[in-house]
């Protein structure tokens, strides 16, 4: 009798700075504050129609299919465009759903910029691991066999996982976000591929960047607190200097 009451405070504490967050985004700045995820979601549902088209088929994967065989110059080039090519073999639906949610919350979280940053950084280290991976080979622990380097590499998968993860750790979901890294890990080991290696390198990069701003806020929040130092004790919480990197809707948050 008294699980639902407690389930509903571990599910408060787990998601409810989260949907403040996103609750006031969107009351104070309506659809403006999701501008870079329909924006998103408009490119990626032109480029699969252009995709499948006669004459768009070439110019999409010139600008945005990357491989690992592909010189490195070249991949960067068209690393910008990657994350909106949906893959071919994989319902559009799947990656229009994956771009509206997780790039909505983190829009809103975040802000336009950052959320930027996140996914192109999650997506850059999973292309990077593959070259690295194919490189060393099948043999190596963490390689892959030559034959991946042939893969079209595209899609927002490992832009979403990465931002999932960094909001988790933003927002303090540490369930939600273990649970993403959980599935991840499952599903390499259930379907071991490309695509599953490179989403554990976007969730290894973005986990780095996370443990790096955690430390620099505890830096941060621990400058010198000896008698005559520069610091105060005054009994006031300490403020963590990661929470005026926001925009403007997340400087009301439950923080």
């Amino acid at each position: 009798m008294n699980r639902l009451p407690a389930l509903r405070r571990a599910a408060v504490r787990e998601w409810g700075p989260l949907l403040t967050t996103v609750r006031a985004g969107l009351a104070g700045r309506g659809v403006r504050a999701l501008a870079l995820t329909l924006s998103a979601v408009a490119l990626t549902a032109l480029v699969q129609v252009a995709q499948n088209r006669s004459w768009g088929f070439r110019p999409v994967r010139n600008l945005g299919a990357v491989r690992a065989e592909d010189p490195l110059p070249l991949a960067l080039l068209r690393t910008p465009l990657s994350p909106f090519v949906p893959a071919l073999d994989l319902p559009v639906w799947g990656a229009l759903a994956q771009i509206l949610l997780v790039f909505g919350v983190a829009e809103v979280c975040l802000g336009r910029w950052r959320t930027l940053a996140v996914a192109y950084g999650a997506t850059l280290a999973g292309t990077l691991y593959a070259r690295v991976g194919v490189a060393l080979g099948p043999e190596a622990f963490l390689g892959l066999p030559a034959s991946d380097a042939r893969v079209v590499d595209t899609g927002p998968s490992a832009a979403v996982v990465g931002l999932a993860v960094y909001v988790c750790h933003q927002r303090r979901a540490w369930f939600t976000g273990a649970l993403v890294v959980l599935a991840m890990a499952v599903e390499v080991l259930v379907k071991d591929n490309l695509a599953g290696r490179e989403h554990l390198a976007a969730i290894a990069a973005v986990l780095v960047v996370c443990g790096v701003r955690e430390w620099l806020g505890r830096r941060g929040d621990g400058q010198d607190l000896r008698p005559g130092g520069s610091g105060t004790r005054s009994g006031a919480p300490p403020m963590r200097s990661w929470n005026f990197r926001r925009g403007p809707a997340q400087r009301t948050s439950w923080w």
